[in-house]
């Protein structure tokens, strides 16, 4: 049974739901109560005369000659639930933990600003297991499929002993779970559901530019809930919301090992994307390429297009004949596949957009960014770029170019934050 959401069909008869109406009329315009998003009436209206909603269409199409109808939340029993997790953490992250289960208690929202690398799942496992122990009803949402794919099973992993439901595009079963991880859009489909709700990568396309997906979260809280908003490069939004305490912040610039992010080396490529497209390999990217597999770690290759990835790792398997390598991006259905043959350690090396600058952990990598000064690198981006060094105890370190023929703003500013934090993190004495 589908408690505290709002579903197209009507439940069965013994079940106590709530009907509602699914859009709101206004003389010329139409608000879908779902996703709260207006349309104008002459651009959505269908042979039938009703109205439809095009902006949360691909959760299943809302009609105005339609109704919803919600199952509110039932009242859960406490469970004896024991996390599972055999780690520890380190004082800092113990400080964050305890905030955490603070938040939860007192239903009140908070702002984890911790560096990548930094154990922001493990620090939740503490607040996870009180909330689900006195009956609660957990939510984490992310705007990654890919990220909500890595998490399900580390989440199995520390509460084997509850059903936990996993949600995407692509998912197909639905039950009544006390934990449920999914992505930003599925939480639209909830209704005053959860008692925890942890939001990671609130920085992250699309959920930072989307409205929509900010009514979802708002919507998918019960009237008395803990709200955890989790990332690593914070929006503007979010400092002031947190200057203007309106929302309470913690923060931790320091990784679980102790060790300092490592900084990009800027590289001057010149005339990199004309190399590419007459079919040509800069000299200097395949320099550092040469260098990279001679140290015998993996690395990630970060393109700014589709379009000059796929050129690209055509020239490089004439020249990388006897390497093991491919591409990865957001329309390749074999992804989630070539990623974990990435992180089993079957490739040399992986071509990639930004679809892997955040959220996914390969142990021992390193990063090249060909083209770093392109638009679509912004300095929160590259931040996230960048933290997928270093990230294992057993390779603290690693390699980081980010190759460019003219330096940008946004390349500056990601270096010149990642210096500040880890003067921070030194100053607090929390890295070697």
């Amino acid at each position: 049974m589908e408690y505290g959401r709002r579903v197209l069909e009507k439940p069965a008869d013994s079940v106590n739901f709530i009907q509602m109406p699914s859009m709101i009329e206004s003389e010329n315009f139409v608000q879908c109560v779902r996703c709260e998003q207006y349309s104008k009436k002459d651009e959505v209206c269908l042979p039938s005369g009703a109205y439809f909603c095009p902006h949360c269409i691909e959760l299943g199409r809302v009609t105005s000659n339609e109704s919803l109808y919600f199952i509110p939340a039932k009242q859960r029993s406490p469970l004896l639930i024991a996390c599972k997790w055999q780690g520890r953490l380190t004082p800092a992250q113990s400080e964050i933990a305890e905030k955490i289960v603070k938040t939860i208690n007192c239903c009140s929202k908070l702002l984890v600003y911790a560096v990548t690398g930094a154990g922001k799942t493990e620090m939740l496992f503490c607040g996870i297991e009180m909330a689900l122990s006195e009956g609660k009803r957990v939510g984490i949402a992310n705007p990654r499929v890919d990220v909500c794919v890595e998490l399900y099973p580390r989440i199995c992993a520390a509460f084997p002993d509850i059903k936990v439901l996993v949600l995407h595009g692509e998912s197909k079963d639905y039950f009544d779970a006390k934990l449920v991880i999914c992505t930003t859009h599925q939480l639209l489909r909830f209704y005053q559901a959860f008692d925890v709700l942890i939001v990671d990568e609130i920085d992250a396309f699309p959920f930072v530019n989307e409205k929509m997906l900010q009514v979802g979260v708002k919507n998918a809280l019960k009237k008395s809930a803990a709200l955890i908003y989790l990332t690593a490069t914070p929006t503007k939004n979010l400092l002031k919301d947190v200057q203007k305490k309106k929302l309470e912040m913690a923060t931790l610039p320091a990784r679980f090992h102790k060790y300092q992010l490592v900084v990009p080396k800027f590289c001057w490529v010149s005339r990199w994307y004309q190399l590419v497209e007459n079919g040509k390999t800069p000299k200097k990217l395949l320099k550092i390429m040469t260098e990279l597999l001679a140290e015998g770690f993996p690395f990630l290759l970060f393109c700014p297009a589709i379009e000059w990835m796929e050129k690209l790792e055509k020239l490089l398997k004439k020249i990388f004949c006897q390497k093991t390598f491919t591409a990865v991006s957001a329309v390749d259905k074999k992804r989630a596949e070539k990623i974990q043959r990435m992180r089993e350690g079957l490739y040399d090396f992986l071509l990639t957009t930004t679809i892997l600058e955040r959220g996914v952990t390969l142990p021992k990598i390193s990063v090249i960014v060909l083209g770093a000064n392109h638009c679509i690198f912004t300095k929160s981006t590259l931040i996230q770029i960048s933290g997928r060094v270093g990230r294992s105890k057993k390779r603290t370190g690693g390699k980081l170019y980010f190759l460019h023929d003219g330096k940008s703003q946004a390349m500056i500013a990601a270096k010149d934050e990642i210096k500040k934090i880890n003067y921070l993190a030194k100053k607090r004495g929390l890295i070697k």
